[in-house]
This record gives C-alpha cells, sequence and structure tokens, in this order.
C-alpha cells in the first residue's frame, strides 16, 4: 500500500483527538498538517525488528543503557506528530510508558524506508527532527542497503553538522551508544 494524504490540514491536537488505529491496520503520522497513511511492507518490518533487537540487546547487557522501542508518536511542533520506526532514549531521558502520547523526542530516531514515505523521512521528517532538536536520525535506505546517519557533533550543535553514509563492509555505530556495533549484513539480515 503506498501512503496517501488525507487532502485536509490538521494540528497536532486534532490528529492527537484520532482515535488510534487497530493492529494491523495502516499506520498514521502528521507531516507538515497533512495526515499521512502508511502501511510498511515486509523487508520494512524485518529491518525494523533487526534494528530494535540490536540497540534493546545492547541495553540490556549492562545498567543505564536507555531504552529502545517500536514506534510511538512524538510530538514536533503545533503541525508534526511522527512515529519513528525505533526509537532510543538514553537512561536520564526514558519517558513514563504510562504517560499519554506525544512523547517526547528521543536521542535517537531511526526511520525504515517504505517507498511510499522515503521522501517524507528524507524531506520534511529529517527537517523536523532537526528542528526539535533530535541528536542523530538513521535513515535506512532498504534499496540502497544503506544508512544515512545525520547527527550533531556536540549537544551545543544548532543542526545536524555531522553526516555518514554507511555501507557494507562499515559498522554502524553512534556516540551515544558506546560500544554499540552492528553490521549491515544484520541489519538487513531476512529470515
Amino acid at each position: 500500500m503506498s501512503a496517501m494524504t488525507a487532502g485536509q490540514h490538521m494540528t497536532a491536537a486534532e490528529f492527537m483527538a484520532l482515535a488510534e488505529p487497530p493492529l494491523g491496520r495502516p499506520r498514521l503520522m502528521l507531516v507538515e498538517g497533512e495526515l499521512v497513511v502508511n502501511q510498511p511492507g515486509a523487508l520494512h518490518g524485518h529491518v525494523q525488528t533487526n534494528l530494535l533487537l540490536a540497540i534493546e540487546t545492547w541495553a540490556r547487557a549492562a545498567p543505564e543503557r536507555g531504552w529502545a522501542v517500536f514506534p510511538r508518536d512524538i510530538g514536533i511542533d503545533d503541525r508534526n506528530v511522527y512515529a519513528p520506526d525505533v526509537l532510543w532514549y538514553s537512561h536520564e531521558r526514558v519517558p513514563d510508558p504510562m504517560s499519554p502520547a506525544p512523547y517526547s523526542v528521543p536521542d535517537i530516531a531511526i526511520e525504515v524506508r517504505s517507498p511510499s514515505t522515503w521522501r517524507y523521512d528524507i524531506g520534511a521528517k529529517r527537517s523536523g527532527y532537526e528542528r526539535r532538536g533530535l541528536a542523530e536520525l538513521w535513515l535506512v535506505d532498504t534499496e540502497a542497503a544503506t544508512v544515512l546517519v545525520y547527527r550533531r557533533s556536540s549537544p551545543e550543535s544548532r543542526g545536524f553538522d555531522v553526516a555518514l553514509e554507511i555501507s557494507e563492509p562499515e559498522q554502524l555505530r553512534s556516540p551515544l551508544l558506546p560500544g554499540f556495533t552492528l553490521s549491515l549484513t544484520e541489519v538487513f539480515r531476512l529470515p
């Protein structure tokens, strides 16, 4: 299924007032005031799971390594609510899972390419994350088998001032995840 926009503009508050879609139904996000509907495919799901399991395994291997989770509504501003495919929060910033959405921006947001929404990921959403102060963004391109990494070189950086394109045989790493490494073979592994 491809992404569709609903045609009418809405605010983040109006978006958050929508009923939660049942499991198995398309996911929703709000980008620049437009409701975007997307149903990711199987490859997307495998890559998303591989990334979540790798980060969560790293996080559980030692205390105070934060929390990795599947999509949660993230409030960007009054016209944008994103649901990154994988989120990682540092130990100090883990939100209360019982609190209502939208949640705060994570430390790392990961977006896995869906053919219908990639243009939002590399365009408006990347800009929105940067404006909102996201420390690091991974854009996982399933077609090119690469990961585009955007990060701030320091917490004081005004925007993403480091851009990397990771491909085989390089390892995926982050200064936010000390000791974490993941080969791209593992990122794109299928059952």
